[in-house]
């Protein structure tokens, strides 16, 4: 239930109950039972995970949902104004046939001109919301998502669910397991004093040849573990409880020990195996060499230091433990427990054969003490503060106890070394069960570790962060964690330790259980999350120069530049392929040096406005005056014009995609011949238009340019470049210019 392998004591006054799945190791004892089925502690976690999804929108959906209401209700309004305004200026009379003739003379006009009229109009209105509304944005960010979830699987990640990859780049809290993700999940020897003194390295070489003898019969023949070889050249494979593993793994690769060999030396003659009540295991052995019997004991080291009467130094030499000595181990036993090391200690003595109780208790020689721990991932610290400084906030909750759990967040770089456990960073599942739903709220924040934690307390945590606002990632590889993992807005899961059932709760699985594999994703979270950004600040250049053309267009001489097909290439096609090419776009270091957006960050950004208003502006001085003065400067008929128009207009979106390769950055060529796939796109787009100018005239209509006329084309397009350089050194406020209001529910 809590995820944590050590086994739990279960006694009549302070902790009575079973749990239905677990299992007895020891003991015995008369059990009636309370609960079944749904009522069951495991039936109620397990209720949690089987509720089904909610429909509830993530935070791009929502925000990308605003987003597209406040564009459509923009359009609707200024088609609904060209409409007005066409109808008024065609029945009040000024507007004029091609020949010259005023359209509209009351009771002289007939009634089926009347209706082609109006049903021109009505088809300039909906040119006007065809231009308003982004037809290919849902395209564009599935595309932008897809690509993102492939190039993750290559960061150790696999997708399971396509919106994840957004919702990861706005996560504000990452609720971490600890076993297996911030450590190996592999308990190793990180201490070892024999006697007073504590050895660092080179184990064998700083003991005396008979001591290395004796450690080896204490603990390759006093164990429950195995130790197996397959090969003389590969490691050896080591099965056994965590504890038996880690020793067993100190004695071959530190002591050298050949466990076949040592079997082979010596008969086991009695065996006391390990209980929970007196936390220790014994054995008897007959050295075959000499026939001498040695007795082993291991165990807790305060109880088999309570068993001791001498201690033996390095050169093996046995010395009288007397009270100073005793109180001295003692207070390294204290030592090693206060860093959240596992102590065991060895005791040996030589015994006759002949001796009524084999298994001497009292008056044994102390050979040393361990220390164990489940050290920290290598690279997990450097996450960490990754993490740390990108502004999202990393909780540990574990089931381990309260000493390990702070040991470990201090050394994973989760709490600082000056942190105080009054100040409420340190809290037991307990505690915060017992909390009132106000002090939940109010402490929630402040709270990096909980120790002693069930799995509803971990769900109970999630919800609490999801009503003041976060947008929570929750890190587990246990049945246990399926509750808190599907609750969060991101879960996930370890690939290699990790349930099925806790996969299958899960959005991204971590294939190497690493939480340096955590970090990566959520810097290309925040990577698709800038990506539809800057496709975002590309459309909207689009939409707003389109649509202003064609409002002041239609008002003023009644017909609009950019026909229906056109702006549905320009919104479908072109628009797809800028996603594509802009999706392509690698993680940046840049990315994490920024807080996280959270829930109630706008989508467009002041800097957002900044870049696409006057490349807006600039688009509609060059084509309005195209519109009103481009028959004239050219030398050409209206159809050429529109056509100029139209692809003038395609040529300044092609120039602009570069623009927005970086929102911010003056530089935006920088890293460019690199991404092929982005020049590849560029060209695509450009062959393409080339075809619907030049071969798809009547399904475009579009007239043949010559080249002089293309030359005029590509001669105003790259002057959006010069000016993205300019307007980028103009400073923004953080306050936003607009902001939608996201409805959610919890």
């Amino acid at each position: 239930m809590t995820g944590e392998s050590d086994h739990v004591e279960i006694e009549p006054l302070n902790s009575p109950f079973l749990l239905s799945g677990a299992k007895v190791v020891d003991g015995y004892a008369t059990m009636m039972v309370t609960s079944v089925g749904t009522n069951t502690a495991w039936g109620q976690l397990m209720s949690t995970v089987s509720r089904g999804d909610t429909e509830e929108r993530t935070p791009l959906q929502a925000r990308l949902d605003s987003l597209t209401t406040s564009i459509g209700k923009v359009g609707l309004s200024v088609a609904l104004l060209v409409f007005v305004v066409m109808l008024i200026r065609y029945f009040t009379g000024n507007t004029s046939s091609d020949d010259g003739y005023t359209e509209f003379k009351k009771g002289s006009t007939d009634l089926n001109d009347v209706f082609n009229a109006v049903v021109k109009i009505i088809a300039v209105a909906v040119t006007i919301v065809v231009v308003a509304i982004p037809e290919g944005l849902p395209l564009a960010v599935t595309l932008t998502l897809a690509y993102s979830m492939k190039r993750m699987m290559a960061d150790q990640a696999m997708v399971r669910k396509l919106s994840a990859c957004e919702t990861m780049g706005s996560a504000t809290v990452i609720c971490t397991d600890k076993t297996g993700t911030l450590t190996l999940n592999e308990m190793r020897v990180n201490k070892f004093w024999l006697g007073l003194e504590n050895i660092i390295e080179n184990y064998s070489n700083a003991m005396a040849k008979r001591v290395v003898e004796l450690f080896h019969q204490g603990i390759g023949l006093n164990t429950t573990g195995s130790v197996y070889k397959p090969l003389p050249e590969s490691g050896p494979e080591i099965s056994g409880s965590p504890t038996e593993k880690a020793i067993l793994l100190w004695a071959v690769s530190d002591l050298s020990m050949d466990m076949d060999g040592l079997k082979q030396k010596h008969e086991i003659i009695h065996v006391e195996t390990f209980n929970s009540e007196k936390k220790r295991s014994g054995v008897a052995v007959r050295k075959k060499s000499d026939n001498t019997v040695h007795v082993h004991w291991k165990g807790a080291a305060e109880m088999i230091l309570a068993m001791c009467s001498n201690y033996i130094d390095c050169n093996g030499t046995e010395k009288s433990l007397g009270e100073k000595e005793r109180d001295e181990i003692e207070k390294i036993i204290q030592g090693m427990a206060a860093s959240s090391l596992r102590c065991i200690a060895f005791a040996h003595i030589e015994i006759d054969y002949s001796d009524d109780k084999l298994l001497r208790e009292d008056g044994l020689t102390l050979l040393g003490i361990v220390g164990l721990k489940d050290p920290c991932r290598p690279e997990v610290k450097k996450a960490v503060e990754t993490c740390k400084y990108a502004g999202v906030d990393i909780k540990m909750i574990t089931g381990d106890n309260l000493f390990t759990a702070k040991a470990i967040a201090t050394e994973c770089g989760i709490l600082d070394l000056s942190d105080d456990v009054a100040k409420g960073q340190v809290v037991e599942g307990e505690e915060f069960r017992n909390y009132t739903e106000e002090e939940r709220m109010e402490k929630v924040d402040d709270i990096r570790v909980m120790a002693r934690s069930s799995p509803l307390d971990k769900h109970l945590m999630v919800q609490c962060l999801r009503k003041k606002g976060h947008v929570v990632a929750v890190t587990g590889d246990g049945t246990n964690d399926a509750p808190a993992l599907k609750e969060a807005d991101i879960g996930l899961s370890m690939g290699i330790q990790g349930t099925e059932v806790a996969k299958e709760s899960s959005d991204i699985v971590i294939l190497d259980d690493n939480f340096n594999s955590v970090a990566t994703v959520l810097r290309w979270g925040r990577c698709v999350y800038n990506n539809i950004q800057k496709f975002i600040q590309f459309q909207l250049t689009v939409n707003v120069a389109a649509l202003v053309i064609n409002f002041i267009a239609a008002v003023s001489a009644g017909d609009v530049p950019l026909t229906t097909v056109q702006l549905l290439w320009v919104n479908l096609i072109m628009d797809t392929l800028g996603a594509l090419a802009l999706a392509t776009e690698r993680p940046t270091k840049e990315l994490m040096e920024k807080r996280p957006v959270g829930r109630t960050e706008p989508l467009i950004t002041n800097i957002m406005w900044r870049n696409l208003l006057p490349q807006a502006l600039y688009q509609i001085a060059v084509l309005l005056v195209f519109q009103f003065k481009g028959k004239a400067i050219f030398n050409v008929d209206e159809k050429v014009k529109n056509t100029l128009i139209f692809n003038t207009f395609v040529l300044c979106q092609v120039f602009n995609e570069f623009n927005s390769r970086s929102m911010e950055k003056q530089n935006v060529f920088r890293g460019i011949h690199k991404n092929h796939l982005f020049l590849g796109i560029v060209g695509i787009t450009i062959v393409l238009q080339i075809a619907m100018v030049e071969f798809l005239r009547k399904f475009a209509d579009t007239e043949r340019l010559t080249w002089i006329q293309w030359g005029y084309c590509v001669l105003f397009a790259p002057f959006s470049w010069p000016l993205a350089w300019f307007v980028k050194f103009i400073p923004v406020s953080d306050k936003p210019f607009f902001s939608f209001k996201i409805k959610r529910s919890f």
